[in-house]
């Protein structure tokens, strides 16, 4: 009789084995309050309520208009629970709607962007450095009922998230990145945020990086440092166009010695030049050649 174990009953044995496996693939894991149609009914004390309550509309026709007809804004839409259970259709509006009293109450979703700033997170860099840093988030509600069902404050719990997200995210980045790749790190944010707050009903349209503060220690290293960068790039440039002066000077004198006419025609080029410029001294040019004769007959 053989031993073996094929691969099969061996993963058969291995999920009996997991106490979580048929915990958390059941058909309410996971789920959505709000998503679908709800499940269910109110069962027969609830038609019963519901009946009274149609009778005490009746009763008090037509007051109980005033009771019972709600509005709500073409920005707006009311998620209605009826016996503590969600009304099958989804939030109700824009427009008039009915409620009924003692059975049913109504909250009011605003569907208009939310922006809010992120309070100064101060986070430690890769880099070991501390910084200091604030955004700014736009956000709003894509689902109504979803934010309602599945979460207990929607607004609250982004802005707790955003702060988290900001954290986490710029801890694992260098301060170089930080100060270079804040579109990356925005992008990056705003995914992130999306798709953490889907759940929640929460549509997280754009996250901005405002402003990365340094310790002022920090910054005058910073400045020292640019400094000396910028005054060592100015002595090369400077070295570097002394170089070339004295490269194009060289071929100059190269060239003017080859021939004498050359050196007079530049005489008279530096005599037009003052000329020009009316002024009263006058510069007689005296070659160089007769002032060495000179000195060589007085030493004899």
């Amino acid at each position: 009789m053989s031993n073996r174990v094929t691969p099969e009953v061996q993963e058969e044995v291995e999920l009996m084995a997991d106490p979580y496996v048929n915990q958390t693939n059941g058909p309410e894991a996971g789920d959505i309050i709000g998503a679908g149609e709800p499940e269910g009914g109110i069962g027969v004390c609830g038609w019963i309520l519901t009946g009274f309550s149609w009778l005490l509309v009746m009763c008090t026709f037509p007051l109980s208009l005033c009771v019972c007809i709600k509005v709500v804004q073409e920005y707006e839409r009311a998620v209605i629970f009826r016996l503590g259970r969600l009304l099958t259709g989804g939030a109700k509006g824009p427009g008039i709607f009915f409620v009924l009293p003692c059975i049913e109450s109504y909250t009011k979703v605003d569907l208009r962007t939310v922006s809010f700033d992120v309070p100064p997170q101060e986070i430690l860099t890769k880099d070991s450095v501390t910084v200091s840093v604030d955004a700014v988030v736009y956000y709003r509600v894509n689902n109504a009922t979803i934010s309602i069902a599945n979460v207990e404050d929607a607004n609250g719990s982004t802005r707790l998230l955003a702060q988290t997200t900001l954290r986490n995210v710029l801890g694992t980045k260098n301060l170089a990145e930080i100060l270079s790749d804040r579109e990356g790190i925005s992008q990056y944010m705003q995914s992130s945020l999306d798709e953490a707050t889907d759940p929640w009903g929460i549509k997280v349209e754009r996250v901005e990086v405002k402003d990365v503060r340094l310790p002022v220690q920090l910054q005058r290293a910073m400045a020292a440092e640019a400094e000396a960068a910028r005054e060592a790039r100015a002595k090369v440039i400077a070295a570097q166009g002394e170089n070339n002066a004295s490269r194009a000077l060289k071929e100059a004198a190269d060239t003017i010695s080859e021939s004498p006419t050359a050196l007079q025609l530049r005489y008279l080029q530096t005599l037009n030049t003052i000329s020009a410029e009316k002024n009263s001294t006058i510069i007689f040019p005296l070659p160089i050649d007769l002032l060495s004769s000179m000195m060589s007959s007085k030493k004899k």
